[in-house]
């Protein structure tokens, strides 16, 4: 390896352990660098054999527990007002944009009179509850939700329905003893996240426990339902008009691009090779980085490192930026919908995955290849009625609300709790 290679690796590791190794908790997209640390840690306690780990993502007990043969028992229905529901997810930390989802619609079950409790699932060591919320900071919406760890037994509270969040998730909640309603929240298709493997397998696998899918879009709802005969509905993305909205009516030499090297599904080399070419044509428009810190990457072009932002810093991001390329080669990102509320004109790649998700005529879909990407980019800021068509943009996503969204959702959640199986 490289000494460059070498450096960059030994600073990313620095920073996942300082950010996310004391909660022992990690973002899909890092799944890969925690398995090394994984098996670093376990080879560690483990010098005397000098073995490697198995390592499966979820308790190990937990994946060979499962057994899709076997009849499971029907639910009954709720019949009362009140309902009650478990949440089972991987433990938060700052700026994770799954768990801003899934914290948005556990309130939206709230505000409709029902309780929620949420459990922590892990592989690895837990943290204090209160590191944990300290982690959090302020991201998250204020939930009346309790929290405490998911033990190694599964046993939850009783409760009238049942949320896996991810497909770690999914096995305690196949696994557990309670008589609940199993639903799975599901905002990606998880499996792309891996090459053919047995994580592959283990997340595929767990569209097939029998749970009620309720997807973010409707492509993983369809994909679902035809691949693993899942029954499935879904909401719809929204817009946060609080949180986006266009405030710059002027010209715009900005561009945003959304890069994480290290979450294969965002195409981060695609981005950069669309974007050199773009720079090479319109230098004069000041290309905007944000997501990770690049500053270890040998990047072709001048541009601005914004690394990680706050959700208050991105308006005015947005703002003064005319264009923005979001890549998403599984489920579509959030941001399109974000951008355009600000007036920024999203390109996306092209594909059901994302067309299913949103139709919104602003988005500008471009085949997935450097130079489509580079001349989609390049028609946008070329546009002499840019300035109107902005804001026309920013006027399409008002009544594309994540209240909508969430009155969907509890609609579906109700219907489904209510109803014998």
């Amino acid at each position: 390896m490289s000494p460059k290679k070498i450096t960059q690796k030994a600073r990313l590791g620095s920073k996942v352990l300082r950010e996310e190794g004391v909660l022992n908790f990690g973002i899909k997209s890092l799944q890969h660098i925690q398995k090394i640390k994984h098996n670093r840690t376990t080879k560690l306690a483990n010098k005397t054999t000098k073995k490697d780990p198995i390592y499966t993502c979820v308790r190990y007990e937990d994946a060979i527990s499962v057994n899709l043969l076997e009849k499971r028992s029907m639910w009954r229905g709720a019949d009362k007002k009140t309902l009650h529901f478990n949440w089972i997810m991987p433990p938060p930390g700052k700026g994770s944009g799954g768990h801003l989802n899934i914290y948005r619609f556990i309130k939206y079950l709230e505000n409709a009179g029902h309780e929620c409790r949420i459990y922590l699932y892990s592989q690895g060591a837990k943290s204090k509850i209160s590191d944990v919320k300290r982690a959090m900071g302020d991201s998250y919406p204020e939930l009346k939700a309790s929290m405490e760890w998911l033990l190694e037994d599964n046993k939850m509270e009783p409760a009238d329905g049942t949320f896996a969040t991810s497909w770690e998730t999914a096995y305690p909640l196949y696994n557990t003893k309670n008589n609940t309603k199993r639903f799975y929240f599901v905002q990606d298709f998880e499996p792309y996240f891996y090459p053919a493997s047995s994580l592959f397998e283990l997340a595929e696998n767990t569209y097939r426990f029998g749970f009620y899918g309720v997807t973010a879009g409707k492509w993983l709802a369809t994909k679902l339902h035809n691949d693993f005969d899942m029954d499935t509905d879904y909401f719809d993305f929204g817009s946060d008009e609080k949180l986006y909205s266009y405030d710059n009516a002027k010209s715009r030499e900005e561009i945003f691009c959304y890069v994480r090297p290290y979450t294969e599904r965002r195409g981060f080399e695609l981005a950069i090779m669309a974007l050199d070419i773009f720079h090479r044509k319109h230098p004069n428009f000041k290309i905007n980085l944000v997501g990770w810190d690049v500053s270890n990457y040998d990047i072709p072009f001048a541009y601005n490192n914004l690394k990680t932002l706050e959700l208050d810093q991105l308006n005015g991001l947005y703002n003064r930026c005319v264009v923005g390329l979001v890549i998403s080669l599984t489920n579509m990102s959030l941001l399109p919908l974000e951008l355009l509320g600000s007036g920024t004109i999203p390109v996306v790649n092209d594909g059901d995955n994302n067309k299913l998700v949103s139709n919104n005529k602003y988005i500008a879909y471009s085949k997935a290849d450097p130079q489509s990407l580079a001349n989609k980019l390049s028609e946008v800021v070329l546009r002499p009625d840019i300035i109107q068509y902005a804001k026309s943009a920013a006027n399409s996503v008002k009544t594309s609300t994540w209240a909508d969204s969430g009155n969907k959702f509890v609609t579906i959640v109700e219907r489904e709790t209510r109803k014998h199986e």
